[in-house]
Order: structure tokens, then sequence, then C-alpha cells
């Protein structure tokens, strides 16, 4: 089914987000990662919209939706949490499960713990909830953490999302790097280029901080709900590595396991074979 761009304005933000398939059907909320939008799942999308109700929202300062200015608005992932609980309410969506990716895990965590009752599934690809997942990668993240004003790890930060890092992060230990469209760190980079973005990606770099003081809180929901669960990582991930996949076993019952041999967006590299698992678990553990 065709894929619609709608806007609606959710707690005085213009939200983006991508809306297919029927709406009778079981939702999936597809939430994305940094330094991304919901670009990242238009394949996705059209893969499933024939047999689920698929939503993929952008949170404001990324992809099409508004980017309020940093005075007036507080870039957190607990208020993009609030911000998409909210858009869910206004579509009228009672019952969903969750695709969660890189900051989409914290977010849709958030979600999860707060209303267990309305979730039906989570998926999850390249996302982290335990601390063992926050390898090297994260060493200036944490210097950042502990002193806001260390410039040297504050340099590094903003590295990770000029175009040489955009780059890295869609083609680093993936099979085959020609087979990944340069439109993605392209199409990326058009909305990390608007004024105060940059300070936007420091202001979630730095509240990052507050998802890893969660996790416990995480993993108790898993512990307690045991949700329906289903993992599909690119082990080769130096963001967050395969080690992180593997921690979810601690505790979640419920789980289908994938890893694949990629790197952070798996689904650039494994679109097909991802939306084939997807497809056939939300077939046997959701539709109706």
């Amino acid at each position: 089914m065709k894929t619609k761009y709608n806007t609606k304005k959710i707690n005085g933000v213009e939200i983006f987000y991508r809306e297919a398939g029927d709406k009778t059907k079981p939702t999936l909320l597809l939430l994305h990662g940094y330094p991304t939008s919901s670009h990242m799942f238009r394949n996705l999308i059209s893969d499933l919209s024939d047999r689920y109700h698929l939503i993929a929202p952008d949170y404001p300062g990324y992809g099409r939706s508004e980017q309020p200015p940093i005075a007036e608005f507080d870039y957190t992932f607990e208020n993009m949490a609030r911000l998409m609980t909210s858009l869910l309410k206004e579509l009228d969506i009672q019952k969903y499960s969750l695709y969660l990716m890189d900051y989409g895990a914290p977010i849709g965590f958030r979600i999860a713990s707060a209303e267990p009752e309305k979730v039906d599934s989570l998926i999850i690809q390249n996302g982290c909830a335990y601390e063992e997942g926050l390898e090297t990668f994260w060493d200036p993240f944490k210097v950042y953490w502990n002193d806001i004003n260390n410039k040297e790890a504050e340099n590094t930060l903003k590295g990770f999302h000029s175009p040489d890092g955009l780059k890295w992060q869609y083609t680093h230990n993936v099979p085959d790097p020609s087979a990944i469209s340069p439109d993605n760190w392209e199409i990326d980079l058009r909305h990390l280029e608007r004024h105060e973005n940059g300070d936007i990606q420091l202001a979630m770099f730095y509240d990052y901080q507050t998802n890893v003081k969660l996790y416990p809180k995480w993993q108790e929901y898993f512990r307690k709900y045991q949700p329906e669960t289903l993992v599909v990582y690119g082990k080769d991930d130096y963001i967050f590595p395969g080690v992180g996949a593997e921690a979810f076993k601690k505790d979640l019952k419920n789980l289908e396991f994938h890893l694949f041999d990629t790197g952070h967006f798996a689904l650039e590299s494994f679109g097909e074979e991802i939306g084939q698992l997807i497809g056939d678990f939300l077939d046997r553990k959701v539709a109706k």
C-alpha cells in the first residue's frame, strides 16, 4: 500500500510522519535513530504495509519535523518519548508494536515501560538497554557527561555528524559499502545543517546519560512483563556492538534472536531479510 506523508501538531510542535497500511490491522510504530529520520524505514514500510499499519515519525530537530528553538524546547529523550506517546493518542492508537533503533530504543523503552499493557511486541535493532553494550565508541560521551565544558570531547562528538562522520556510520563494517546509497547521509545532512541543529545534537548527546540510569528500570520491565521480542541486529556495529544484543537474553524469555554481518544501519544491508523476519514474527505473535 502507498505511503502517505503527514504532519500533525503535537504538544505545539509540527511532527512529520510516514503512514501506510490498513488502520484496522495491527500497528507497528517505527522509531528512528541518530542522525537520521523516518527515511531509514522507507523500504521496510513498503515491504510490510500490505499486512500491517505502520507509523514512522520524525523527532523534533530531525528529518522533516519542526525544529523549535533550543531556548524554547526541551531536547531530551524524556520529552521525545512524551511527544511520541502524545502522537499515538492523537492518532487513537491503543495497541502497537515498537521498532526500536539507536535513539528509538531509549525513547521506545520509556513508552513501553510506562504503558506496558499497550505493547504487543518489541523489535530491537541496534539499540541498547545494558551497559555492556556501551563500548569504546562511548568513551568521549562519558567524558562529556562528566564535564560538559570539555572541548576535546565536544569536538569528537561534533565529528559524528560531520559529512565524513555520517558516511562512516552508514558504511563502517558493512559487507558491501557500494550497496549503501549515499542519499542516506545526504538527506541526514540536510536537517543537521539547520541553524542550531549542532547544538541540538550535543544536547541529545549530553542527555543520553539519562538513558543509562534507566537501564535497571527497563530490565525490570523486561523481567516482569516478558514482551514478545525480536532482535534483528548488525553484530559488527561499532556504536552498539553485538555484545549489547546478547545482553537482552539475560532478561527476556520470549525472545527471537538474529545477528547479521553488518554495521549500524542494518536495514541498508539486510532490509529484505529483516523485513521477512519481522513479517513472520508479527504474523505469529500479533496478527489476529
